[in-house]
C-alpha cells in the first residue's frame, strides 16, 4: 500500500461536508469547542472502527447482500431527515440557551454505523487500498489508526468553525438562519449520500 494517495483519500472524506461534520460544527456553535470533543472523538473512532471491520471481511459481507447494505442505508437517511428536521425547526431561544439537544458521543458513533458516507469510505479504502499481504489484518489495523488521527483532525477544524460562527452571527435572526442552513445541508448530505 502506498500511504499517500491514502492519506489523501482519508483527509477528502474527513474533511469534506457530511452529517458528521455539521452536527459536530452545529454542536460546538451551542456548546463550544470542548463540550463537543466526546462526539468528535466518538465519532472518528467509530469511523475508524467500520475501516477495520470493512477491511477485515464485513465489506464483503455488503457487497454480496445489498439488500442489508440498503436497509442501512434507508434506516441512516430517514434518522438523518428527522435530525435535520429537529434543527431546522428549533426556536430562536434554543439557538442561545442551552436547551438545544445535544450531539453526544453515543449518538456521533450510531450515526457512522447508519450513515451511507462512512460506510461508502469504508468500502472505498478497502477496495482501493486494501493490503494484500502476509500481514493484511494488521496493515488494516495501521490504515484504520491513521484514518481516525486525520478524522479527529478534519473533525477538530469543525468544531473550531463551529465555534467561530458566534462571532459571524450575532442577532438571532442571523442564528437561525444559520442553524437552517445547516439543517437543509444535513439533508441534503443524507439524501446526496443515498442516491449516488
Amino acid at each position: 500500500m502506498t500511504i499517500m494517495p491514502f492519506l489523501l483519500f482519508a483527509f477528502v472524506a474527513s474533511i469534506t461536508p457530511g452529517p458528521t461534520n455539521i452536527l459536530v460544527l452545529t454542536n460546538s456553535q451551542h456548546y463550544g469547542v470542548r463540550a463537543t470533543l466526546p462526539a468528535l472523538i466518538s465519532g472518528c473512532m467509530a469511523a475508524s472502527m467500520i475501516v477495520l471491520v470493512s477491511g477485515a471481511g464485513a465489506g464483503e459481507l455488503l457487497r454480496q447482500y445489498p439488500l442489508v447494505r440498503q436497509l442501512m442505508s434507508w434506516a441512516g437517511v430517514l434518522w438523518l431527515s428527522w435530525m435535520s428536521w429537529q434543527l431546522f425547526t428549533a426556536p430562536a431561544a434554543n439557538l442561545s440557551g442551552k436547551s438545544h439537544r445535544r450531539f453526544t458521543a453515543r449518538a456521533a458513533a450510531l450515526l457512522q454505523v447508519i450513515n451511507p458516507k462512512t460506510w461508502m469510505m469504508a468500502l472505498a479504502v478497502v477496495s482501493l487500498f486494501a493490503p494484500t499481504g502476509a500481514h493484511v489484518l494488521k496493515d488494516v489495523a495501521l490504515m484504520a489508526l491513521w484514518f481516525l488521527l486525520i478524522s479527529v483532525a478534519c473533525l477538530f477544524c469543525w468544531a473550531v468553525l463551529g465555534r467561530a460562527v458566534n462571532q459571524l452571527f450575532r442577532t438571532t435572526v442571523a442564528m437561525v438562519r444559520f442553524q437552517r442552513l445547516m439543517a437543509l445541508c444535513l439533508l441534503v448530505s443524507a439524501w446526496a449520500g443515498m442516491l449516488a
